[in-house]
C-alpha cells in the first residue's frame, strides 16, 4: 500500500457506531470498483458472480474496494452482504487495523462495519478478505454504503454498469497526447520514443506510440510472458465485426517483416491488424516510425507503414504495410495514448515517458514535437476514474494511469517540452526495410 493512499484512512470508532439517517449516503457496488489484489484466470471474473456480488470464502480471497472524496470527511461504513448455510465473516482492513463483520441469512441486508476518516482530499482504500470458518459458498458481498455529514462533499466511483461501465470503470481512465504540428504542410513521416521506467509495464498496459486518424501504433504487456508490437489501421467502413466489412473496404497488407502476425480486429471500430510478440523491456528506450502516403497508383487509397526498434542498439524492424481504400491523405492527428485493456489490472499504476518526438514533411523536413494537448476517455470525464495524469518533465511528455493515485491531470490544457534538437534522428528512409 502507497504512503500517499495509506495516510487517508484511520478507524477511529468501534464497528458498533451507529448511522445517521439525515447524513448523505453514496452506494458503492463491488462490480465496478472492486480489484481482487492477485488476479486469477479463474472464470475471467475472479471471485464476481453473475449478479456482481463478490463471493468471499477463505483469507487468501482478497479484494480491494477504491472511492475518491474532494476533501477531508468523516464516514460511517456499513455492507450488503449475504451468507449460505451456517454464515460466515467478512475481515475489513484499515491500514494496520483489521475488524470483522458476520453475515448471517441468504438474502442480502445491511451490517453496520464502522467509522472512517478521509484525511485529505483523493482516494479511499479499503481491504476486504474472507475469514477462516467460512463454509465452501462464504459470504457475499454486493456493495458498500458510505455515509457523511460533511458539507458539499463530493465521492467519486463507478456508480452503476450503465453503457458498461463496471467494465470500462475497471479498465480504468484512458489518457492521450495529442502533439502540435506544423499548420499548412503536407506530412508524411511521425517519429517517436517510449521509455517505459521500471515497475510501470504493467499487464493489459498499451503504450500507443505514433497514433494517427485512420490507427496506431505502440507496445503492449499481453501477459506475464508475452508482450506485443501492435499495429493497426481501421477500415473506412464503420463496424465492430470485421466479417461485415465489404470487400473492396478491407484493409489490406503489402507486406509484413519477419515473424510479424497479420490479422483482424473489431469491437472498436474494424481493420487490419499486425502485431510482432517482442520482448521489449521497461527502462530502455524505444522507437517508432510511421509513414503515411497516397498511394502513388490509385487516388482513391492510401499506404501506411510502420518500422520498431531499440534506439541504443539503432536497429530497425518492419512491422507492416497496410493499404487503406476510400482514402488519400498524408499524416494527420498525430497523437500517443495510454491505456489499460485488462480489466483485472485496472488497479496498478502504468506509465511512461514519450520523447524526442518529431514530424517529417513531404519534402524531407524534420519538424519537433514540443508542445501537446491532454485529453482522456469517457470514464475519467464522466467522473468513474480520476486516476489519471499527462504533462511534459524536462525534455520529453509522460501519461500514467489507474492505481488509484491522488493526481489527476489537466484536461484540454497544452504543455510543453524542452527541445531534444542535437538528438534530431537521422534516418535513411531509403534503407529501411521494405
Amino acid at each position: 500500500m502507497s504512503r500517499s493512499i495509506a495516510s487517508l484512512l484511520l478507524l477511529v470508532v468501534s464497528t458498533l457506531a451507529p448511522i445517521c439517517a439525515s447524513a448523505a449516503d453514496w452506494t458503492i457496488p463491488v462490480a465496478g470498483n472492486a480489484f481482487r489484489l492477485e488476479p486469477t484466470d479463474e472464470g475471467r471474473r475472479g471471485g464476481f458472480q453473475r449478479d456482481g456480488s463478490l463471493r468471499l470464502s477463505k483469507p487468501s480471497d482478497q479484494y480491494v474496494v477504491y472511492f475518491r472524496v474532494d476533501r477531508p470527511a468523516t464516514f460511517q461504513l456499513s455492507a450488503r452482504v449475504r451468507s449460505h448455510g451456517d454464515g460466515g465473516s467478512v475481515r475489513w482492513k484499515v491500514r494496520d487495523r483489521s475488524f470483522s463483520v458476520k453475515a448471517q441469512g441468504n438474502e442480502f441486508e445491511l451490517v453496520q462495519v464502522g467509522e472512517i476518516v478521509a484525511e485529505k482530499a483523493g482516494y479511499v482504500r479499503i481491504e476486504i478478505s474472507g475469514e477462516e470458518g467460512n463454509g465452501p459458498d462464504g459470504v457475499e458481498l454486493q456493495d458498500l454504503q458510505v455515509s457523511s455529514q460533511t458539507e458539499g462533499l463530493v465521492v467519486d466511483f463507478v456508480r452503476s454498469n450503465d453503457g458498461n461501465m463496471f467494465y470500462w470503470g475497471r479498465r480504468g481512465p484512458s489518457v492521450h497526447l495529442t502533439y502540435e504540428t506544423p499548420k499548412n504542410l503536407s506530412l508524411q513521416y511521425a517519429y517517436s520514443e517510449i521509455t517505459v521506467p521500471a515497475g510501470m509495464d504493467q499487464e493489459g498496459s498499451y503504450f500507443m506510440a505514433n497514433g494517427f486518424s485512420e490507427g496506431y501504433f505502440g507496445f503492449q504487456v499481453n501477459g506475464p510472458q508475452e508482450r506485443r508490437v501492435l499495429f493497426s489501421v481501421w477500415s473506412p467502413f464503420q463496424t465492430d465485426n470485421p466479417k461485415e466489412i465489404p470487400e473492396e473496404q478491407r484493409i489490406q497488407k503489402l507486406a509484413s517483416g519477419p515473424d510479424v502476425r497479420i490479422g483482424e480486429f473489431g469491437n472498436e471500430g474494424s481493420g487490419g491488424q499486425s502485431y510482432l510478440i517482442y520482448p521489449w523491456h521497461a527502462g530502455t528506450t524505444y522507437r517508432f516510425l510511421t509513414e503515411v502516403k497516397p498511394d502513388p497508383n490509385s487516388t482513391e487509397h492510401t499506404i501506411y507503414t510502420s518500422w520498431f526498434g531499440n534506439k541504443e542498439q539503432d536497429e530497425w524492424r518492419l512491422i507492416a504495410s497496410f493499404r487503406r481504400p476510400k482514402t488519400s491523405t498524408h499524416l494527420r492527428g498525430f497523437h500517443s495514448f495510454l491505456e489499460n485493456f485488462n480489466p483485472q489490472f485496472g488497479h496498478l499504476t502504468r506509465g511512461a515517458n514519450y520523447g524526442n518526438v518529431w514530424v517529417v514533411d513531404t519534402q524531407g523536413e524534420w519538424h519537433e514535437c514540443t508542445r501537446a494537448r491532454l485529453s482522456a476517455d469517457a470514464t475519467a470525464k464522466g467522473r468513474h476514474r480520476l486516476d489519471f495524469d499527462g504533462g511534459a518533465k524536462g525534455n520529453h511528455f509522460f501519461m500514467q494511469n489507474c492505481g488509484f493515485f491522488d493526481q489527476t491531470g489537466r484536461v484540454g490544457e497544452f504543455f510543453s517540452r524542452e527541445s531534444t534538437a542535437p538528438d534530431k534522428p537521422k534516418i535513411d528512409f531509403a534503407s529501411l526495410p521494405k
